[in-house]
């Protein structure tokens, strides 16, 4: 592994057992609500095929997982969640046990994790998948954990401009916040599996085959009340926020931020399109 390559991995791993993974346990029941029809979609595709033994792929707090162990534990089969996210596993643990669920969970990085090989039938990700520092070494070494003729069926972002919602925040709050990092195409993050040439090139160099890349625009809904708490939280700007220790400017930030949203409050209730991939592929058979 090269600086840069460890450079990526330590940010990532940073992120998401720091600032980012506790601010997405606290806001779970508001993220789950918001990403319910991508659950859906997930848990309908287990349905539809004849898997036993599911792994979710960046399964964060454990809601997708969750669902698909309830599904397969009606006949015996059964779903591992896997996440670098301490914090995050630990709150899908609790929840599993709260609510009596038999899913198992693995605080590892997918991309490194020593997977029992071919011990899967169906390997599902729910927005996990856009945050390796090397995407073909990810993809091979969950090939490996697949077993032959597995299925692999993954949600990922498509671009920013066709997700204006997702990037409202942080464009209105730049004048205010010079030193806001930017996205960088390609890069490990939301983000970084919008050009699909580049997805199927990732999934053929390790190991896939039957590469489908469909597109999809879902309607995503949250209540009014809940958009300010999502947006001082939640991404590139929840982030600066937290470090924000200028109170007035804070307030500056949060009040403009929330006037560029208001084309997406109608009645109470904030609608957005999430403009998506769902991604296909097959695992090769011996």
């Amino acid at each position: 592994m090269d600086i840069t390559q460890q450079q990526k991995e330590t940010e990532q791993t940073a992120l998401w057992n720091g600032p980012a993974g506790h601010a997405w346990v606290d806001a779970q029941e508001l993220l789950d609500e918001i990403l319910q029809p991508f659950e859906d979609r997930l848990v309908d595709q287990v349905r539809a095929g004849s898997a036993q033994r599911v792994l979710d792929v960046g399964c964060g707090t454990g809601a997708t997982a969750l669902a698909v162990a309830r599904l397969l534990a009606r006949a015996q089969g059964s779903c591992v969640g896997v996440d670098i996210s301490q914090p995050m596993i630990a709150a899908a643990r609790e929840r599993a046990q709260r609510e009596d669920v038999p899913a198992s969970f693995i605080c590892a990085d997918a991309q490194r994790h020593a997977f029992e090989p071919e011990s899967f039938d169906m390997i599902i990700s729910r927005f996990g998948v856009m945050f390796f520092d090397s995407p073909v070494q990810a993809f091979a070494n969950l090939r490996q954990a697949a077993r032959g003729g597995a299925a692999l069926r993954a949600l990922a972002w498509r671009g920013p401009a066709e997700n204006p919602f997702m990037t409202t925040a942080e464009q209105a709050a730049a004048p205010l916040l010079p030193n806001m990092p930017a996205r960088q195409p390609g890069a490990p993050g939301q983000f970084a599996f919008a050009d699909p040439h580049r997805v199927s090139s990732i999934l053929q160099e390790s190991g896939w085959a039957g590469i489908d890349l469909q597109s999809i625009d879902v309607e995503c809904t949250m209540p009014e009340k809940d958009l300010r708490g999502y947006f001082t939280r939640l991404g590139p700007l929840g982030l600066m926020l937290q470090d924000e220790a200028d109170e007035r400017r804070r307030a500056q930030v949060i009040d403009t931020v929330r006037a560029a949203f208001e084309p997406y409050v109608r009645g109470g209730v904030v609608r957005f399109t999430a403009a998506c991939w769902m991604i296909r592929a097959e695992g090769a058979s011996a």
